[in-house]
């Protein structure tokens, strides 16, 4: 079968590269001249397992390009970011997607849109633009299929999650599942097409709301004088709870964004709104702690410790340290920023060790592994101060190397040993890092 991909980013390229190494003729279709000379000159990123092998076995029925070609099926992964100031879907690309696609569109063709939308975009939007092309709709196929995948694991997820797929008509789903069935081995379960747009929004959803629980769990919890780590843990011992982790915020193009595309056309998301006000406004409250433990510093210096907005991936779409350093900022409190992962990002990234240079306290903002194998006494510190707003590192390392320590959630600061210590406390560090 021959299959246009169009978008080639996050999710369209490897979808693309999938549907290549499952025996298909591939064209992605991409507006960027740049994406399009870089990938078909094989200049991969190394960010995701499995690409470049994936790459490697596909790219004999791969092809880029910027324009779209007739197709036996049409897979739609664009872009659909969020409008910021009135809080609804930007569906532009998804428009220009559809209407690329209706002139080259023909009898027995399948249009799949794997973007995130609102609730009835397929039928309401995309079926009206590509009936513009002169086929009425039962001349062609249309369903929705949204990928359930997470960066730092996009290829496997991709093959190994359940799909649902939603067709404008049973056919129209079958249709679709013939083709995801090439190189899904998940289980795929069809339904109609907005059913399978709304379960795609309440995946995210689900998730962002129980966040927020967690963060107003952790806020509450501190002014209880309560660590709301030993209580998370302890609570989730209940067979039917399962309380997620407190943080900074929320990040990424999905949890942070999905929730407000439910209030699209919609009078009934209290709770969700209220969910996303709370996550949303989690970095205020980081900053809140910041400067009670700068308070006594004049002219103070933070660093940043990730930029990312999950640990262990190099994405800082929507990540709750772009509001961190501007809110610090506003403040008038400097910011440097060090994330061993991430390439590019609007405030410059330096070295750990230029970042923490004569800082005066640490932000622990994303969870990285690496950051565990941090030596503190290898920092050159003007005031020792850890805030963790992750709970992942190892706070009697960092206490015993002289920083007072504060954890997100946790009402309880942690201060430095006496003097006398410090031989010991040296050695325990030392001990603890060849660990």
């Amino acid at each position: 079968m021959k299959v246009c991909v169009l978008g080639l980013g996050y999710i369209g390229f490897p979808t693309a590269l999938l549907l290549a190494d499952a025996g298909h003729e591939v064209i992605g279709v991409d507006v960027n001249e740049a994406v399009v000379e870089r990938l078909n000159r094989g200049a991969i990123g190394d960010e995701e397992p499995m690409m470049l092998n994936l790459y490697r076995r596909a790219s004999e029925r791969f092809h880029a390009q910027t324009q779209v070609p007739y197709a036996d099926a049409f897979i739609i992964c664009v872009p659909t970011p969020l409008e910021k100031d009135m809080r609804v879907a930007g569906l532009n690309y998804v428009k220009s997607a559809a209407t690329m696609i209706a002139p080259k569109l023909r009898e027995g063709n399948l249009v799949v849109l794997e973007s995130t939308v609102p609730p009835g975009t397929t039928a309401k939007l995309v079926v009206p633009i590509l009936r513009s092309g002169g086929l009425s709709t039962e001349q062609f196929y249309a369903a929705y299929c949204s990928e359930r995948a997470i960066p730092g694991n996009v290829v496997y997820e991709m093959v190994h999650n359940d799909r649902i797929i939603g067709g404008k008509d049973w056919q129209s789903a079958s249709k679709a599942k013939e083709l995801y069935s090439s190189f899904v081995r998940g289980t795929l379960h069809l339904t109609d097409l907005t059913t399978a747009e709304f379960i795609k929004l309440m995946e995210n959803t689900y998730r962002d709301v129980n966040i927020a629980l967690a963060n107003e769990f952790a806020k509450v919890a501190e002014d209880n004088n309560i660590n709301i780590w030993e209580a998370r843990e302890l609570a989730n011992k209940h067979p039917r709870v399962e309380i997620a982790k407190p943080g900074p915020g929320v990040g990424g193009h999905c949890i942070a964004i999905d929730p407000w595309f439910l209030a699209d056309n919609s009078m009934c998301c209290q709770l969700i709104k209220t969910a996303r006000d709370i996550n949303d406004n989690m970095p205020n409250y980081v900053i809140k702690t910041v400067k009670e433990m700068v308070k006594d510093v004049e002219n103070p210096t933070i660093t940043i410790l990730g930029v990312a907005y999950k640990g262990n991936v190099s994405d800082a779409r929507e990540t709750p340290a772009h509001r961190i350093i501007r809110l610090a900022e506003n403040e008038g409190i400097r910011v440097r920023c060090h994330d061993p992962m991430v390439k590019r990002f609007e405030t410059e990234l330096e070295s750990l060790n230029d970042a923490t240079y004569n800082s005066d306290c640490i932000v622990l903002v994303t969870d990285h592994d690496s950051f565990r194998t941090i030596n503190p006494l290898h920092l050159s510190m003007r005031s020792k101060n850890l805030l963790d707003t992750r709970n992942c590192l190892d706070h009697d390392m960092w206490v015993g190397a002289g920083y007072t320590v504060k954890v997100l959630g946790n009402a309880q600061v942690l201060k430095p040993v006496m003097e006398m210590d410090a031989p010991r406390v040296k050695d325990k560090v030392l001990v603890a890092q060849r660990i």
